[in-house]
């Protein structure tokens, strides 16, 4: 007993009754406890891991979907013959040759033409600021 009456006076805080260090010592305690043992739901890993989780399982099936083509020759030959028999080039490739089909495509973009303007003027100097006469002398 007489260790708690010491521990108790240890804690006090002065101005105050004898019980209120203690109980702020509790009370800490138990937030921190608390805050230990709370579940991960709320701080929302939860939800995010189980986001992950199902795009995992989607990845594996779709994985798993391809290595079953790749065994099965005779399916993927049925499968690209039904789709050519429904695509259809577009204008601009049916057009191209055979070599230009195999060549590799550009990597820079092509670089566009100047601005030209309606009534065929060219880009004459460059652009004045209109003049102000500031401050107005009245």
């Amino acid at each position: 007993m007489e260790e708690m009456r010491t521990l108790i006076t240890a804690l006090s805080l002065p101005g105050f009754p004898e019980w209120t260090g203690l109980l702020l010592l509790a009370l800490g305690l138990l937030c921190a406890a608390a805050f230990l043992l709370m579940p991960f739901s709320v701080f929302g890993v939860k939800p995010r891991l189980e986001a992950l989780e199902v795009q995992l399982d989607e990845i594996q099936h779709e994985i798993r979907e391809l290595a079953l083509r790749l065994q099965d020759p005779a399916l993927a030959r049925r499968a690209a013959a039904a789709a050519s028999d429904d695509w259809a080039e577009p204008p601009g490739l049916a057009a191209r040759t055979p070599a230009q089909r195999d060549a590799a495509p550009r990597i820079v973009p092509p670089v566009p033409p100047p601005a030209a303007y309606p009534d065929g003027r060219g880009r004459g100097p460059a652009r004045a600021e209109p003049k102000l006469d500031w401050p107005r002398q009245r």
